[in-house]
């Protein structure tokens, strides 16, 4: 009678990437693959260093943490890791110069954490999905759109939710004719925030006051993204809600709310506020909010991550104001992940704790077919 044991799904943990949020990438890797049930999966780290190749990467976890005055990063190899060219084969292959190419094994579902371009924008989606691979997360589609704040607002007034006024501002209109496009700015009134349109974690935004500080933030927020968005600045509570795709046929889930409070030092959630500063932020959860707000903000989340054809998870972030207005600031589809992250926070509140959200999001994962859905 035969002994062996059924092979443990395998599960590829892919982080850090090319844009300038690798770092955060990193230690939400680092959150994930400390609380994954090894038990039940087999991990396979891979790192994509800042010039894009493809490592293999350990499992010193203390690395990939975030600390003030250290950011982590992914180092390049003298070996590359690469993706089947054909699909149905599923295995990774070890690759050197001038060595023969070696198995890394069949991988059952990729993990992406990479948060921006060329990761969490749809890129990566696409090339697992030419892979034939399953993954975690949102397709092609809702990456790319949810990823470029300028045509998530779009997708949103298609769908009659409700977003605040907003200017982009493209490369060409920038370089063209700088004073029509301060113009149209004006429009929105001050303060505005201005704001890349394919970045996230605060990167590369300002908050600006007037017209004298307008030319310098819109060259910052360039500096990580041709095109800009520049929102009005709405006063009201930060709130927000998860969400969790139902399995097969079953409704999507929304999470207890959560709520952002900076309590000093920031203008507003910035990059130093998120990661490096926790002492000056309070993560509320669940958000002291009235019962039938709570509901309407939970069922405009669900709605924004349909119309987005959103798919395992999303984090969706709305302003609550002092009169009772709700506004849909934006959809992140691979939220911040670490244990502390207001995504895994507020489904800890829901019921579900870390690892727990982890295993689930791999089950929806592996049962959710490859290609067109």
């Amino acid at each position: 009678m035969s002994t062996d044991q059924p092979r443990k799904p395998r599960v590829a943990v892919v982080f850090g990437g090319r844009s300038s949020e690798h770092a955060v990438s990193c230690a939400t890797a680092a959150g994930v693959m400390a609380a994954i049930d090894r038990d039940r999966y087999d991990v396979l780290p891979i790192g994509i260093a800042p010039d894009g190749q493809w490592v293999l990467a350990g499992d010193d976890l203390d690395a990939l943490a975030m600390r003030p005055g250290r950011l982590p990063q992914v180092p390049t190899a003298d070996t590359d890791v690469m993706l089947p060219l054909a699909t149905g084969s599923r295995s990774l292959t070890s690759v050197r110069a001038g060595q023969v190419p070696s198995d890394l094994g069949q991988v059952d579902v990729v993990f992406p954490l990479l948060h921006g371009p060329f990761g969490e924008d749809g890129t990566l989606q696409g090339l697992l999905e030419l892979a034939d691979i399953p993954y975690v997360g949102s397709g092609v589609l809702a990456s790319a759109v949810m990823m470029d704040k300028h045509y998530m607002k779009v997708v949103f007034e298609a769908a009659d939710l409700p977003v605040g006024p907003y200017v982009v501002i493209t490369d060409r209109q920038w370089l063209t004719d700088p004073d029509d496009c301060r113009e149209r700015v004006a429009g929105l009134g001050w303060p505005v925030f201005v704001k890349p349109c394919r970045a996230g974690s605060s990167v590369g935004i300002t908050r600006v006051t007037d017209p004298d500080g307008l030319a310098a933030a819109i060259e910052t927020a360039r500096a990580h993204d041709p095109k800009v968005i520049l929102e009005a600045a709405v006063f009201g509570r930060e709130i927000e809600c998860g969400i969790l795709a139902g399995r097969g046929t079953d409704p999507n889930r929304a999470s207890e709310l959560g709520e952002i409070v900076v309590t000093q030092g920031h203008d507003f959630y910035d990059f130093e506020a998120k990661y490096l500063a926790e002492a000056d932020v309070n993560l509320s959860c669940p958000a002291d909010v009235p019962p039938d707000d709570a509901e309407r903000i939970k069922s405009l989340a669900v709605a924004a991550f349909e119309a987005a054809s959103c798919e395992g998870l999303a984090r969706v972030d709305f302003f609550y104001t002092d009169s009772g207005e709700i506004i849909l600031n934006e959809i992140n589809t691979m939220p911040g992940f670490t244990p502390h992250s207001m995504y895994p926070q507020m489904w800890a509140a829901t019921g579900l704790a870390y690892r727990d959200l982890i295993t689930e999001l791999i089950e929806l994962a592996r049962h959710r077919r490859v290609g067109l859905r």
